[in-house]
């Protein structure tokens, strides 16, 4: 909602009600039809609160119905301004602007592009049930050495490493020697 001051954050919930509550309850302007408080935040010296706002609109009209409930804002902030210093009991009422939040229509444009991609998903997945390897199915090299070879192998190694051993020791001993 706002910084660190915990204050400026209960008091920006508190403003966010009292706010909500008059828009719905106590203003009958027909030009706020199907305005929402999405946030407030409220500065730290409590002296500015910012309320941000969205509305449904019908189609093709949104900008239009989004200026007028604009101009209704403003014109009502004096009265809400006193609203919320009736309710708060606080001494000093901050002063409140009014910002339009786009939040929500960025979401609904995220999700059509979230729809296209899941859609071309699909697509793909049918694509691939029926797709069939350009070359073998395993591409890898596999070489298997024949059975025969490996016993003879390990054979001759145990032989060879026990010839050598002997054969290095004493020209090892006659080096350090000299």
């Amino acid at each position: 909602m706002s910084g660190t001051n915990p204050r400026a954050v209960r008091i920006a919930g508190l403003i966010k009600r009292v706010v909500a509550q008059s828009l719905e309850r106590e203003l009958h302007d027909p030009r706020l039809a199907g305005v929402t408080i999405t946030d407030v935040r409220v500065t730290n010296d409590m002296q500015i609160a910012r309320i941000f706002w969205t509305q449904l609109g019908d189609d093709g009209k949104e900008k239009g119905q989004r200026r007028r409930a604009a101009q209704a804002l403003n014109q009502a902030k004096g009265r809400l301004r006193s609203h919320v210093g009736h309710k708060a009991g606080l001494r000093l009422t901050p002063v409140l602007e009014f910002k339009y939040d786009d939040v929500p229509s960025e979401a609904t444009e995220i999700e059509d592009i979230l729809t296209v991609a899941l859609k071309r998903d699909a697509e793909l997945a049918k694509a691939r049930e029926n797709a069939q390897y350009a070359g073998d199915a395993d591409p890898y090299r596999h070489d298997e050495p024949a059975a025969d070879d490996d016993e003879f192998d390990e054979d001759s190694d145990d032989v060879d490493a026990d010839d050598d051993s002997e054969a290095e020791t004493p020209a090892a001993d006659a080096h350090f020697m000299a």
